[in-house]
């Protein structure tokens, strides 16, 4: 079977067990769980079969016209390069373990069949963005994993905040999907092709005509996609949905695939100095912002949804210093790590038996309770804050070590002020990358917080496939970074000694001093603890939580007034915590700024329609209706009134001749 052959059929069996899943579903339900896992395994295999085909050698194309169109034409291509064949092996790899997983998650779930379907098609949607050469096929992908997150994200439709959670992602991607779809129209009319090697042959030629506001509208529509600034707001609204959904989305689909797309089509935007300023100045504020809001965040699935948002900020940033190996390399690495996080944030969610107690400051004695999820996830963590062997330390340093590059002059692919913004952006955020990864490990199994009921042991099908998750975490690092510059441009991905030193020390400064002001808040707590206020009669209890508060606001203001006191979080961002907590309050600028105006148009018009319109239509159908209500009263059906009438009418006739004569 030849490599383009085992391409095609790589997003195509999810697409077939997809629908294969929703036509079975409700008759033959025994066969639900294997077309979820099954077809998705087979993509695995035959991925990593194409990639070893591939081996980082000349890219594979293959193309078919799809119709001819008269003028740009529309062709089914595939181009696989040593980018694309790995991150089809990624995308594979999580989407097997996620429907693994959710056979146990979702066990009872009266909706498992929809869900895995849907599962499915996510999945080969994003491998169709992976391998297409064309970007309208590309497109086509780009647009399905939308609609399906839309679905997913609004899996409990029972609650409200998952229905509104589903419609502001999907509202927020659209609206950067507009500028998007016109810059590729606009890069397809420059280039005369949607074809991906045709576009950048033309970019070399120096063919393109507008090379900024091309790369600009393209760069909106990736930050919809990745959860960039500032369209950042709908990823942690996102976790209404199941948490396997939030590993799928985070690690391997939807946000992966905006950075994807501009590492696919790097020399466009690398045409545009401007465009890659704007480029890294989005990627700091992101990297900056995502993290401080994550340190201020008690739930904890939206601590790791800021995670990705920051993780994906590195990946623009290297993308807006000119390396895409260095992007694409993190964009793997953190595949890896952060389906492990947000998995076993799921075991920790289903050891509490409920969605909705994920907040951390609520946990207690987990660490003995589910062992697999806390060993896991401690190597998830590590491997988030950078801490060397782990793997997110080489990838996060490549991202580093590239913007050092450009600071320094060895290389010419961005501006020097792009490199400046990436490596300072990038320091700072590691502090607060370990600062935040800390504090979620303490107060997720060491916290103090109410103990939740005990629903006994996890489905092996979800403790097995976090240790699977683990091994890349910790080892693929060590050896990637000198395996994938033969895959990816040849651009050397080892560590440097400055920024390795920088980002290291300053993450290992961000736990330290995370963990010594939980620590200090801890001993503060034990004082007066509020874990004992149940015990008290009810009288009693209202006595000794104002005591409990008064104590704490003594010390430190109202961090007392968090379910656990012991939260280092707020010790650390001190009055900045209370916006750092709301995001930043960009959700209240957002409808300020935009969804009261547009509802306050939208009543606008209904009332114009109503009270406008409506009467003009009213008032030109009045004097027909009254005039047919007389003509209708004076058909009575009496002939002797018609006869009457007639005579009335005849003598007023009559004396009205007369009265003429006689005036004549």
């Amino acid at each position: 079977m030849t490599t383009t052959t085992l391409a095609v059929l790589v997003p195509l069996l999810p697409f077939l067990g997809a629908v294969a899943g929703l036509l079975l579903g409700r008759t033959a339900p025994g066969f639900v769980r294997p077309l979820a896992v099954l077809p998705t395994l087979t993509a695995l295999v035959l991925a990593a079969l194409v990639a070893v085909r591939q081996g980082g050698d000349a890219a594979v194309d293959a193309a078919t016209e799809l119709t001819p169109t008269g003028s740009v034409p529309l062709e089914l291509a595939l181009h696989i390069d040593g980018f694309a064949a790995l991150v089809a092996v990624l995308v594979a790899l999580v989407a097997s373990c996620v429907q693994i997983y959710s056979t146990g998650y979702l066990r009872d779930d009266p909706r498992y069949a929809s869900y895995a379907a849907l599962v499915s098609l996510f999945t080969s949607a994003m491998l169709l963005v992976v391998y297409s050469g064309d970007l309208m096929v590309l497109l086509v992908g780009w647009e399905v994993m939308g609609i399906c997150s839309y679905f997913l994200v609004g899996h409990y439709w029972e609650t409200p905040q998952a229905r509104a959670a589903s419609l502001k992602a999907f509202l927020v991607t659209k609206l950067g999907d507009v500028p998007f779809l016109i810059g590729l129209f606009a890069l397809a009319t420059d280039a005369g092709s949607f074809r991906i090697t045709r576009i950048l042959g033309t970019v070399t030629s120096g063919g393109l005509d507008h090379p900024t506001l091309i790369a600009l509208l393209l760069l909106a529509g990736v930050a919809g996609k990745s959860a960039q600034f500032p369209l950042h707001t709908w990823l942690p609204d996102a976790m209404a949905g199941p948490t396997p959904v939030s590993a799928l989305i985070h690690a391997a689909t939807m946000v992966a695939a905006g950075v994807y797309f501009i590492a696919r089509l790097l020399p466009v935007f690398e045409a545009s100095q401007a465009a890659m300023v704007v480029m890294a100045v989005m990627a700091a504020v992101t990297m900056a912002g995502s993290a401080l809001a994550a340190l201020a965040q008690d739930d904890i699935k939206r601590v790791l949804a800021y995670s990705t948002i920051g993780q994906l900020g590195y990946m623009t940033g290297a993308l807006a210093v000119g390396d895409r190996g260095a992007a694409v390399f993190h964009l793997l690495s953190h595949g890896a790590f952060k389906a492990l996080l947000f998995l076993a944030a799921g075991v920790i969610i289903h050891a509490a038996g409920t969605n909705s107690l994920a907040a951390m400051s609520r946990m207690r004695n987990l660490r003995d309770r589910i062992p697999d999820a806390y060993w896991t996830m401690t190597v998830a963590l590590l491997a988030l804050a950078a801490i060397p062997p782990f793997s997110g330390f080489f990838s996060k340093e490549a991202v580093l070590g590239v913007a050092e590059h450009v600071v320094t002059g060895h290389t010419e692919h961005a501006p020097a002020a792009a490199g400046w913004i990436v490596l300072v952006a990038g320091l700072v955020t590691a502090v607060l990358t370990a600062a935040y990864a800390m504090r979620l490990w303490l107060l997720a199994f060491r916290g103090r917080g109410a103990e939740a009921p005990d629903h006994g042991r996890q489905p092996q099908t979800m403790t097995v496939v976090l240790w699977v998750l683990a091994v890349p975490s910790l080892a693929l690092g060590g050896f990637a970074f000198r395996v994938l510059p033969g895959w990816f441009d040849g651009r050397d991905l080892s560590p440097t000694l400055t920024t390795s030193a920088l980002g290291t020390g300053l993450a290992l400064a961000g736990g330290i001093v995370t963990y010594a002001a939980w620590r200090h808040t801890t001993a503060l707590a034990a004082r007066v603890p509020l874990g004992a206020v149940a015990a008290h009669p009810e009288g009693d209890a209202a006595r000794v939580e104002a005591e409990a508060i008064a104590t704490h606001e003594a010390a430190y203001g109202d961090i007392a007034r968090a379910p656990d006191p012991a939260d280092p979080g707020r010790l650390l961002l001190g009055p900045l915590h209370r916006h750092a907590a709301a995001g930043f309050h960009l959700d209240a600028a957002y409808t300020a700024l935009f969804v009261r105006p547009v509802q306050a148009g939208a009543s606008l018009v209904r009332f114009l329609d109503r009270e406008v319109v409506e009467t003009y239509v009213r008032a030109a159908g009045a004097l027909p209706r009254w005039l047919g209500t007389a003509v209708r009263r004076s058909q009575t059906g009496n002939v002797q009134t018609y006869v009457s009438a007639l005579l009335a009418g005849t003598v007023v006739l009559a004396v009205a001749v007369v009265l003429v004569a006689t005036g004549a």
